[in-house]
């Protein structure tokens, strides 16, 4: 047939109302022609009769006659589609039935019907052949009135309940299927005869007859049926069943919420919790999630199932319920899931092996044991039905298990089920070992930190402290956030807030490395520029020296480039404040009334990338005044954005007003503006300052002549008697002999004597000189060089330290021990 399709449908019938027909012999020659076949071919029938079919036909289809003729003896009539040619050439699609003519005793002869197929869709059924299609279609079929009732169907659709196509007609869909939501149905149905639009592909969920305990799907599609007039005559519709496709669907649909609602934090509760969460309500009815005791500590745990379960207590981490209050529930969050032994939890606990019930015993009791002794409840009790419980299982160990229930009213879980059951619990499981990893590594971390920041800042009287630190959440990692208090000379104290960047055990050791090496630094009591100048210098060298990617120990060095620090000098005797900052905020300043400032520092680069040099500031602070000390934590938003005035302003009103004490100040300030999972590392350290009274401070003036050493012992020694301090007046006087001597024989330039008293006697002494002094041993046969040494022995501990104008010479005794021996060896 050329490019047509050959239908061998010779029993089957067209309509032959508009067929042409013509007469052939036993040799295939046209001998009948009719004015139908005229007007259909355009020729005469002088011009066929007599001639071959096959001349009627195109050269493709003209070669298939001999066989179309055989097939015509052997069977008696032949159908199908040919391509025919008019007197013009012009090529016509023709539907042609064959059949016998023959007339005994007589010749074969052959009448043949041809109808032009045109824009027809293809042949004309006769109703025997339309009702053989739909009879034995698959599809359920019917059609209902414009009053929706049935008026036929086919035998396909039984299979959907209902009974047989008599018993449905004159009925509605409500009382064929009683339980159905026909409502939406017959919604459908109405919108077709009113509008005329069919609904294609609509999809039906619900239960039917056929299934009453499993829900089903159904896929719809109504058209209107309209007579000569175009007035609608009713609803004709069809339905197939997807239920697979629709379950298969909802499987999908149940990993792809598991995929993006479970693990979205590194907490292992949550974490479980979010289990419980994702099955309910389209998997099961009730979900509870126990985890062993030890996976909630994030301890390490040996491969395959944990053993003996007697002694591997489990704890309830999830659980959730399609009812409120979760009366399924026989333990809290947060309990420990204490089950019978022998029971499915445990047994699955043990062989790692999933285990399913179709259907419970209603009469059987729960598995919990209850702590107080009471009877556990029956599962009717309860409402549960059906049960699946599955190990959560990743890398080779086993976590806890995951038990499904579903209601009594509810279809009973069956292996597709348990599979994706399996599926489900074996995602979750891969994000409760992260978060048991995690949790293992962040709690070193953790530990590693708090270890390395002050368990208790140094008493001193120098200002009245507070500090807080807040880890950030579990998401980001610990931080390096760091802060410190360090006592120096005469008093005063370096308060100290830095930031290492990066987060976990290497920020941490980072952090160490630069708070040690703060704090070595601090000792040479050198002013805030210079000592961030000698660590910037020291975190470049170090980077330089040991290469970003060395070895692990080093990456902690590497980590330290890029950190940023702020370095405050307090001196209680003047109230003065000395500071410099490497890339970190300024200090808020909270005065005595209450007004909230920001210290107008100049912000250096941070650690270790080069840059201008650092530059102190010095300001005065009167007693009462609050510094608030702070990484960068503080003022940032969740959504990253560090936008640093409108945050001051937070902080602004964080401190304005505050008549708590400096404890609770620091930890309202850090509630009011950190969440309680920051997205990063909080420090907070606030100071009040305090300033020595003048009973507690003298200094005097001395010329450069020795025999000013005298007099100044002897002043020093009635002030003593003054303080109440004549048990030091030995040790005083020797220490104020030795130093003064020094700057009179070695220095240049004014002399002052100041004794500060607070927790410990300090004694200063002070020159134009640029030379620091250092401790000599001499020999016995030596006359000079003992007077470092014996002031070394005989106080708590003393050293230099440089001003703009020399140096200052200091020693401190202690107020309440008594005042070390001197060495027996030691010669004046």
């Amino acid at each position: 047939m050329g490019a047509y399709e050959e239908q061998d449908v010779a029993r089957q019938w067209f309509d032959v109302a508009d067929a042409a027909a013509l007469l052939l012999d036993a040799q295939g020659r046209v001998t009948g022609w009719t004015r139908d076949a005229q007007r259909l071919l355009e020729y005469s029938a002088a011009e066929v009769v007599g001639a071959k079919a096959e001349s009627l036909l195109s050269a493709e289809d003209a070669l298939r006659v001999p066989d179309l003729a055989r097939r015509c003896r052997r069977d008696g009539s032949w159908s199908g589609l040919l391509a025919a040619v008019r007197r013009g050439g012009e090529p016509v699609k023709v539907m042609v039935r064959v059949t016998s003519a023959q007339e005994a005793p007589g010749p074969s002869r052959w009448l043949v019907l041809v109808a032009e197929m045109g824009d027809a869709p293809g042949w004309a059924m006769s109703r025997r052949v339309l009702e053989q299609m739909v009879a034995g279609s698959p599809v359920g079929m019917a059609i209902v009135d414009t009053d929706l009732r049935y008026v036929w169907s086919n035998a396909a659709l039984e299979q959907f309940g209902g009974g047989p196509a008599r018993n449905r007609l004159g009925m509605r869909l409500a009382n064929v299927q009683p339980g159905l939501n026909s409502r939406s149905i017959e919604a459908q149905m109405r919108r077709v005869l009113e509008t005329g639009d069919p609904v294609v592909g609509y999809e039906h969920v619900g239960l039917v007859r056929s299934a009453p305990h499993r829900e089903t799907a159904h896929m719809m599609s109504f058209t209107r049926l309209e007579d000569e007039q175009g007035h609608p005559m009713g609803v004709y519709y069809t339905v197939v069943d997807v239920s697979a496709r629709h379950r298969a669907r909802q499987r999908l649909d149940l990993l792809d919420r598991a995929g993006e609602h479970i693990g979205r934090s590194l907490d292992i509760m949550q974490t479980a919790q979010e289990l419980a969460d994702v099955a309910i309500p389209t998997f099961a009815d009730f979900v509870s999630v126990d985890l062993l005791e030890p996976v909630l500590a994030g301890a390490e745990l040996a491969s395959g199932p944990p053993g003996d379960t007697a002694v591997v207590p489990l704890r309830r981490a999830g659980q959730m319920s399609v009812n409120e209050n979760l009366p399924e529930a026989s333990f809290a969050v947060g309990e420990a899931a204490t089950y019978l032994t022998g029971s499915p939890p445990l047994r699955v606990l043990a062989t790692g092996l999933p285990w399913r019930q179709a259907r419970l015993d209603p009469l059987a009791r729960d598995w919990a044991t209850n702590a107080s002794g009471g009877r556990p409840a029956t599962f009717l009790e309860l409402g549960l039905q059906s049960v699946m419980i599955v190990p959560i299982r990743a890398r080779g160990v086993t976590l806890g298990v995951t038990t499904f229930f579903r209601h009594r009213r509810r279809d009973p879980f069956d292996e597709d089920d348990l599979t994706l059951a399996e599926d489900l619990v074996s995602r979750a499981a891969v994000c409760v070992d992260n978060a048991r990893r995690y949790t293992r590594e962040r709690d070193a971390a953790l530990v590693l930190q708090r270890s390395l920041l002050p368990h208790r800042l140094p008493e001193q009287d120098a200002v009245e402290v507070a500090a807080c630190y807040r880890p950030a959440d579990e998401l980001t990692g610990l931080g390096g956030d760091w802060y410190d208090l360090i006592t120096l000379s005469g008093g005063r104290v370096a308060l100290v807030v830095g930031e290492v960047p990066g987060h976990g055990i290497d920020a941490a050791a980072a952090m160490g490395r630069l708070r040690t090496a703060v704090r070595t630094l601090a000792a040479l009591d050198l002013p805030p520029d210079e000592v961030l100048a000698h660590l910037d210098d020291l975190v470049a060298r170090s980077a330089h020296e040991e290469g970003v990617e060395a070895s692990s120990e080093e990456a902690a060095v590497a980590q330290s480039v890029g950190s940023a620090c702020l370095y405050v000098v307090y001196d209680p005797v003047d109230g003065q404040c000395t500071m410099a900052a490497a890339g970190h905020p300024a200090p808020a300043v909270v005065l005595p009334d209450g007004e909230v400032t920001f210290v107008d520092l100049p912000q250096g680069a941070p650690l270790g990338v080069g840059g201008p040099p650092f530059e102190s500031v010095e300001l005065a602070l009167a007693a009462g005044s609050t510094l608030a000390l702070h990484t960068d934590g503080l003022l940032a938003r969740e959504d990253g954005d560090r936008a640093v005035e409108p945050d001051r302003d937070r902080l602004r009103r964080a401190l304005e007003g505050r008549t708590d004490s400096l404890d609770d100040q620091c930890r309202t300030v850090v509630e009011a503006l950190v969440p309680d999972r920051p997205h990063d590392d909080v420090a907070l350290l606030m100071a009040r300052t305090r300033v020595l009274g003048t009973e507690q401070v003298a200094d005097w003036d001395l010329p450069a002549d020795p025999a000013a050493v005298a007099d100044a012992r002897k002043t020093a020694a009635r002030l003593l008697t003054e303080w109440g301090l004549d048990e030091l007046a030995f040790t005083t006087e020797l220490v104020v002999s030795e130093l003064v001597t020094n700057a009179i024989r070695y220095a240049a330039g004014p002399i002052r004597l100041r004794l500060i008293r607070e927790r410990a006697l300090v004694c200063e002494v002070f020159d134009g000189g640029a030379t620091a002094p250092h401790l000599r041993h001499p020999r016995t046969t030596d006359e000079g060089g003992r007077g470092l040494l014996l002031v070394s022995q005989f106080t708590q501990r003393w050293g230099t330290r440089f001003v703009p104008e020399g140096k200052i010479i200091w020693a401190e005794q202690p107020l309440t021990d008594q005042p070390p021996q001197p060495d027996e060896s030691a010669q004046m």
